[in-house]
């Protein structure tokens, strides 16, 4: 998939900067794709969205990884760079550094543009060849994809904000920032969007989707992965903003049938949406597969706080079947003497939103509700500790304190999502829990998000929004 990573890149160009890892080709596609659009470039460019999704995800240092180790999830222990630890453990955070303190920025931004690129292209009165609901499907999925890219970077600057109206001509001036509620309420708008075109879409999508999507690869069933970002969108929103309506709507997503949830016989908590890798010329492997650890290395809080199952001294079939003792580890003033099973190769699957995490969603939403819905949280989060963790079950009531039930939900999510997406980081932050729920090694920062890289500010008017 070499070829669609760098379309997606030649069609990105980010906002006001220049990532040294992320070159500039001045885009000869991206030109002959606006004005000369075929239904094979068309193609060419959704596919290339699915690939400048996975970039910067699955690296040693990327996505998961470094808000792994900002939820202490994770250590990354490089012997060639020790800013893993005094940079990202110890701090300040540097945003100079396009692979530390400014990192997961450009390469989010590119694919956005990438995104809209074609969405410009697929409004071309020049396009000849694609049916009218080919377009609609095809404006669906570029608009969810963008939502998912948008939504990262929120995760990764939060309070900050985010541009949001990038859809630029290099010399303009860069796209303002916004506040993170309006960053939200685009991704939400994004969303809604996307799922009305589907909706108006073709039976099938006019280019091929990865084996991520197995399963959610037609318009029809796209739109269910879809919903799924909008639910997990609207709990975030419900406790970021103490927004009762993002809950309610949430709550409706996940029981009307629009998701993917499913609690019923024959269930798979995997069910979902992924990022693939694979290892054939071109293509992109996950760089998340460390079985030495040459690297990657658990936090050791993972296994004190791990439960036991339930009639054994065995612990968590989470912690069992993620996490493995390995040879001490010294890395400074850290060690670890624990690495990842979590992802089995180099081409094991990222997930990007799977059923497990629904089912933990929806007792959130009822837990933000108040406490007429907690018995009926406590349903689902039992569902997770039997079936995923072979815990006992617990008992909930409208009477368990509001405390007790939202650390019970964290302690599930960094359980059921370890390792996946910075989960644990994202969820202890919404609560305010970042710095009394994680544990923190004396001399450590808890780093509540990441800077705003250093050449996005240059050619703004200082300060600024986001911008010293």
């Amino acid at each position: 998939m070499r070829k669609l990573a760098y379309l997606s890149l030649a069609l990105g160009v980010a906002l006001a900067c220049r990532d040294p890892e992320v070159p500039d080709l001045n885009n000869p596609i991206t030109d002959d794709l606006l004005t000369h659009p075929t239904p094979s470039k068309i193609a060419a460019a959704a596919q290339g969205l699915m690939a400048g999704a996975r970039l910067n995800i699955a690296e040693y240092n990327g996505y998961v990884s470094e808000l792994g180790l900002f939820g202490r999830e994770s250590y990354i222990f490089d012997p060639g760079d020790n800013r893993f630890e005094t940079e990202l453990l110890f701090g300040p955070l540097d945003p100079g550094g396009p692979r530390f303190g400014g990192n997961l920025w450009v390469v989010r931004f590119a694919n956005i543009r990438a995104a809209n690129n074609l969405l410009t292209a697929l409004g071309s009165s020049a396009l000849i060849g694609l049916t009218a609901a080919e377009k609609e499907a095809t404006t669906g999925f570029a608009q969810t994809i963008q939502a998912l890219d948008f939504l990262e970077v929120i995760n990764t600057r939060d309070t900050i904000g985010a541009p949001i109206d990038v859809n630029r001509k290099l010399g303009d001036p860069p796209a303002p920032f916004q506040p993170r509620d309006v960053v939200f309420t685009h991704i939400v708008q994004l969303l809604d969007s996307a799922d009305t075109h589907l909706a108006a879409g073709s039976a099938a999508f006019p280019f091929q989707l990865s084996g991520g999507f197995s399963g959610f690869d037609t318009p029809s069933s796209f739109r269910k992965f879809n919903r799924a970002l909008k639910a997990r969108v609207q709990v975030y929103r419900g406790v970021i903003f103490s927004c009762a309506t993002c809950y309610t709507d949430a709550l409706t997503l996940l029981t009307n049938g629009s998701t993917f949830i499913d609690t019923t016989p024959g269930f798979s908590l995997d069910a979902g949406v992924y990022h693939a890798f694979g290892t054939g010329s071109g293509d992109l492997s996950n760089g998340l597969y460390d079985p030495t650890p040459a690297k990657l290395y658990a936090h050791p809080s993972l296994k004190d706080s791990a439960e036991t199952q339930s009639g054994s001294a065995a612990l968590d079939r989470r912690y069992l079947n993620k996490i493995v003792a390995v040879t001490n580890r010294v890395y400074d003033k850290h060690s670890s003497s624990y690495g990842f099973t979590r992802y089995g190769s180099n081409v094991a699957s990222v997930p990007i939103i799977r059923n497990e995490e629904l089912i933990l969603l929806r007792a959130e939403a009822n837990i933000g509700v108040g406490a007429a819905n907690y018995a009926t949280a406590g349903q689902d989060l039992n569902f997770i500790r039997v079936n995923s963790g072979g815990l006992a079950a617990k008992t909930f009531t409208v009477a368990t304190p509001a405390a007790t039930m939202i650390a019970e939900l964290l302690h599930q999510k960094r359980y059921s999502l370890l390792f996946e997406g910075g989960h644990s980081w994202i969820d202890y932050r919404h609560y305010g829990k970042l710095t009394t729920m994680l544990p923190t090694q004396v001399g450590d920062q808890m780093f509540t998000l990441m800077p705003v890289p250093l050449d996005e500010c240059l050619p703004r008017t200082r300060p600024s929004r986001g911008c010293p």
